[in-house]
């Protein structure tokens, strides 16, 4: 998609510090030469729209026969979407699926009532250093999808909306803004969109949504009249509107958020649900490891080991 007037920002920047309901200072963790900073959920804000969890992976550089080795492990209640800037993973799940992860694609995984899946850099992507770097999102089902099957679908970067105006890049990965669609069938109001700004460069914050938030994934910017620097999520208030300036070296984001959820969720390892009675049961359910006959089967390809529930 070529340029759209939408992203021209016209909104004067404030200075009301009250627009920025709350800054989020993500929490840091080595996983082995492999750095994870969770953004969601954060003590005053376990959602931001139905995004309910948000990692930045990396940036890492591996070795040659070095990788990640995410072993097959359970959701339910929600929605995975990794999404890469750098780097390559290969996803197995118990559908039957088999997927590269690239950069700028969408790989949306539906867990509904129970779905296993593992990630990992594998084969090929071992034979050579790599370079890693991405975001991790879970959402939230709305109750009523909570039991629902799961499901798995792919959308290549080229299939993504990409809006252009004058310094800026944006590719809309998820939902709907400034006046775009992406492919991916969604599983409520929502939007999520990679924006890369040249220094100075301003952009409008969607104003069709409820909740917005924004990630500063690389560089800075001015909001409000605060700047922020990478490693920071803002939440913003719902109605304001607001545009975001980037610093004198450029910024990358990541813009998040849509309509929120009937009510909190209840988060316990992988498994997210509106009632703890239904975590309950999934434990239970993996820890029986019934593969053939059981709620949970373990990825096609991928069934040689899994991860077991964590004893907490």
């Amino acid at each position: 998609m070529s340029w759209n007037p939408l992203l021209d920002a016209d909104i004067p920047l404030g200075n009301d510090v009250d627009a920025i309901e709350t800054v989020i200072v993500p929490r840091a963790r080595d996983l082995g030469g492999f750095e994870v900073r969770r953004a969601l959920p954060a003590p005053r804000r376990q959602m931001v729209g139905p995004f309910i969890f948000f990692d930045q992976m990396g940036p890492a550089e591996f070795l040659t026969g070095q990788g990640i080795d995410v072993r097959p492990h359970p959701h339910i209640g929600l929605a995975t979407v990794t999404y890469l800037y750098k780097g390559r993973l290969h996803h197995r799940d118990s559908l039957g699926t088999d997927q590269w992860i690239e950069p700028g694609a969408v790989n949306w995984m539906i867990a509904g009532n129970g779905v296993t899946h593992s990630e990992r850099t594998d084969g090929p992507a071992r034979q050579a250093p790599l370079s890693m770097f991405g975001i991790q999102t879970w959402v939230a089902l709305p109750e009523h999808l909570e039991e629902t099957g799961a499901s798995f679908e792919h959308a290549p970067a080229s299939a993504l909306p990409l809006l252009e105006a004058e310094g800026k890049q944006v590719r809309l990965v998820l939902g709907d803004a400034w006046g775009a669609s992406a492919p991916v069938e969604t599983t409520s109001e929502m939007f999520y969109a990679d924006a890369q700004l040249e220094p100075g460069a301003a952009l409008p914050l969607p104003d069709n949504h409820e909740d917005r938030g924004v990630y500063v994934t690389q560089g800075s910017v001015e909001v409000a009249g605060q700047g922020f620097e990478a490693g920071r999520m803002m939440v913003f208030r719902p109605g304001d509107r607001l545009s975001l300036k980037a610093g004198p070296q450029g910024a990358r984001l990541m813009l998040l958020g849509g309509a929120t959820l009937g009510g909190p969720r209840h988060i316990w390892w992988n498994f997210v649900a509106s009632s703890k009675e239904r975590i309950d049961a999934a434990k239970e359910a993996w820890r029986a490891g019934d593969w053939r006959h059981g709620r949970f089967r373990l990825p096609p390809g991928d069934d040689g080991e899994f991860t077991p529930l964590p004893v907490r």
